[in-house]
This record gives structure tokens, sequence and C-alpha cells, in this order.
């Protein structure tokens, strides 16, 4: 067995766990680490795992972690809206990991690739160098559902391999919200652009809690009534929201059935430039979403009520805008030590 320092300071892992061949096929491992620790480590790992052979229908199981993925897929994951994007993200890990089988794949393989990650070490595309601790803890549950949902269809007898590995603790992002200047200031801009459609598709995310793809998309079957339909949405929930009949009337009617609207997610990008809002990275038109939210607890709303017109599948994160109600948390302001004082 050797370990070996190479020119450019990586450290090459290259030996047979089962001994040097002697005529026979024997399987040789040949990897490189960051560190000799790192490269120890997997050695050792590899040794004393060595006896462990699972069996598929009394044959050795010899199914790659790739294989998986995409039985994974085949039988449940082309269900999900992000289906194509979780295989996509686990095969590139499948690779980066060196093509383990799935029987080699265990928490120490992906607490190791997880750690060159984050370090920028692997990259996905030229335009990332490094990943966030979120995108990390995604590939987490990634890989979990995939061992859960195989072993629930019984194509995976053993335990789940990386049941015990924790997350990382993420910071949780910021929620903007635009003020009512700011809503003004903004929907001006929108009504500057040559794309008519940027002002309308604006003002039904915020008066509904749409996301921009599901206003930007709406037909002339979703609005009747005075009340706008939403289907297929991101958390596979229909919702129906209503609107007020002055805000109906006042939108623009198709000449015939379909669409509503123009694509137009540039020309709201420009309108915000032009507007000066400071946004949070990755809020772009989100903001509007959370704007309606929060202006709907600031004025007394119901977190219930919120939570099925946006649509959430989990109260938690419709809480997120809990701190918006009128009386949240008020008796700090009675209840403080200088309460007194300053009453």
């Amino acid at each position: 067995m050797s370990i070996r320092k190479q020119p450019d300071g990586k450290w090459l892992l290259d030996f047979y766990p089962e001994g040097k061949p002697k005529g026979k096929p024997s399987k040789r491992i040949r990897k490189t680490f960051s560190t000799k620790g790192e490269a120890l480590a997997y050695q050792n790992h590899i040794l004393e795992n060595i006896h462990v052979k699972p069996w598929l229908n009394g044959k050795e199981d010899r199914r790659s972690l790739r294989d998986l993925v995409g039985q994974w897929f085949d039988e449940h994951g082309l269900t999900l809206d992000d289906g194509e994007k979780r295989k996509g993200a686990m095969l590139f890990a499948c690779e980066s990991m060196g093509e383990p089988l799935a029987h080699e794949f265990d928490a120490t393989m992906f607490s190791l690739y997880r750690k060159k990650r984050l370090s920028g070490e692997i990259i996905r595309t030229s335009r990332v160098q490094q990943v966030s601790p979120r995108t990390m803890n995604l590939e987490l549950a990634y890989f979990r559902a995939v061992f859960n949902e195989l072993k629930r269809l019984g194509h995976w007898k053993s335990d789940n391999p990386l049941a015990g590995v924790r997350p990382f603790k993420s910071e949780e992002a910021e929620l903007a919200y635009l003020e009512n200047e700011e809503i003004t200031r903004l929907l001006d801009e929108c009504l500057k652009s040559r794309n008519e459609s940027v002002y309308w598709v604006a003002c039904l995310c915020l008066a509904t809690g749409a996301r921009w793809d599901e206003a930007e998309s709406v037909t002339t079957k979703q609005i009747k009534n005075l009340k706008v339909s939403y289907f297929k949405t991101k958390g596979n929930r229909n919702r129906t929201v209503p609107i007020s009949k002055a805000f109906c009337d006042a939108l623009p009617k198709p000449e015939r059935p379909g669409r509503y609207f123009k694509s137009c997610y540039s020309a709201f990008r420009k309108a915000v430039e032009r507007a000066d809002l400071n946004l949070p990275n990755g809020q772009l038109s989100h903001v509007l979403r959370h704007t309606f939210a929060s202006h709907f607890m600031m004025k007394g709303g119901n977190i219930l009520v919120l939570q099925r017109i946006l649509g959430h599948t989990d109260i938690k994160m419709t809480m997120r805008y809990a701190h918006f109600a009128p009386d949240h948390l008020e008796e700090a302001t009675r209840l403080n030590p200088l309460g007194e004082i300053y009453a």
C-alpha cells in the first residue's frame, strides 16, 4: 500500500485492499486527497469495511451509487417538480466522489465530498467557485431521500448511510419587503416600461401574493368571479385568492382566450434598477410576495389564512411573517426592566 505526495501538492492513495493480486483480478484503489490525513482516513475506512459485501438476490450487490440515483429517478423522482435538478446534482456528486459502489457510500465519503465542495476544491460550473452550506444541506437531503424511497420500494435492504449526518446550521435568510413609498416608486417605473405587462404582473403579485411566474403565466380560465386560481404551483397545491372588483375591472383583457400577459421579467429587473431598490441577492421578484405577506400581517391578517393564500405546505414557512403582526411580542414594551421609567 502506498500514499505518495504528488507534484501538485496532493496525496495519491494507491493500494489493493485485499492484497496485491497473484494471478487473479483484485480491486485496486487510486484516489487523490488534499491532505495525507484524508488519504489515511479513507484507507482505514476501506480496510475496516473490506469484508462487508451486501448481497442482492443471492449475488454480491455491485450496483453503483449512480445506478441507485437512476433507479430512484425512474420510479419516483420524475414525478417531482425538481426531480431533474436533484438528479443532476447527485450525478455530479457521484462523479466527484469517484463513482463509488452503493454499499461503499457512507457518511465519511459524503463528509469529505461536502468539505471539498465548501472549500471550492470541487466546482460544478466555472461561474461558481464555492457553494453555500444551504446547497450542501439540499444535497444531503436529496441522497437521504433516495435511500429512504428505495427502501420503501424494496430496492435497498440496508440502513440509510446518511441517517446520522447532520445538516449544517444556516442563518435565516433576510426577508425584504417594500414600504408604501417604495411600492409607489417601483410601480411608477413599471408604468414607464415599453412592456405594458410588467406593471400588471407586479400588481397581481402584490394583490394575491403570487410568485412571479405564477402571475406572469395566468390565463383567462384562471380569473373568474373576482378570484384568481393558481394551479400546479411549487408546493403542488392549487389555491384561489380573491381580488377586488376595481382591480379585476382594471386588468387589461386579452383579445382572445389564453394568457393575459407577455413575458416581462427582464423589464421588471430594469424597473427595480431604475427605482433604486436595495434588495437582497435572490429576491428580485420574490420581494413582491414578501411584501404582500408582510403588509397582510401588519394590517392584522390571520397567519393560517396567510398560509392558505401563499400555498405553504408547512406552517413554519408562513411563521416567518408572524413578527409583522401588530401585537407580536407586544408585552416586551411593558414587561422589560425600563417599562415603568419609559412607559
